[in-house]
C-alpha cells in the first residue's frame, strides 16, 4: 500500500466521516437540550454564564476539549489547565458562530459539521477530511 494510502486510510475514508457525521447529528438534533441553528450547528448549554456576549471583532479566553466522532481527543486545555487566548474571527465557522451566543462564564457543547469546521481538505494530521468536531467549551474572558 502507497504510503499516501495508508495515511488516508488512517484518517477515516471522506465519504465515511461525511455518513458517520450526518447519522450522527440526525440522532443529535432529537436529544434534549440539543439547539439547531439554521447553518446545521447544533450546540447544548451546559452553563449559561452572565453578562454580555462577545461580538466578532473581540479576543476570547477559551478553555475547549475538541475530539472526533470516534472519541479521539484533538486538544485538551481543561487537562493542562492552560486556557487559549484566540481573536474570534479566526475561528472556524461552526465555532465562531457557538462562541457569539455564549456569554461570559458560560460553558457550551458544539457540535460542529464539516461544513463548518475543515470541510473536504481536513486540517493536518489531526482532523480528517469530512470530520464531524465537538468542542466542550468555556467561553472564560473576552475583550
Amino acid at each position: 500500500m502507497a504510503k499516501r494510502e495508508k495515511r488516508n486510510k488512517s484518517r477515516g475514508s471522506t465519504g465515511n466521516n461525511r455518513k458517520s457525521g450526518e447519522n450522527f447529528m440526525t440522532k443529535n438534533r432529537k436529544k434534549e437540550g440539543v439547539i439547531e441553528t439554521a447553518s446545521g450547528l447544533q450546540y447544548k448549554i451546559i452553563e449559561e454564564g452572565s453578562g454580555e456576549y462577545p461580538s466578532e471583532s473581540c479576543n476570547v479566553i477559551i478553555h475547549q476539549r475538541c475530539t472526533l466522532l470516534n472519541g479521539k481527543i484533538i486538544e485538551d486545555t481543561y487537562k493542562d489547565n492552560e486556557p487559549d487566548d484566540v481573536p474570534i474571527d479566526k475561528l472556524i465557522d461552526g465555532y465562531r458562530e457557538g462562541l457569539l451566543m455564549m456569554k461570559k462564564g458560560g460553558r457550551s457543547k458544539l457540535f460542529i459539521p464539516p461544513a463548518l469546521a475543515w470541510g473536504k481538505k481536513g486540517s493536518g494530521s489531526k482532523i480528517p477530511p469530512n470530520a464531524l468536531l465537538i468542542f466542550d467549551v468555556r467561553l472564560v474572558d473576552f475583550w
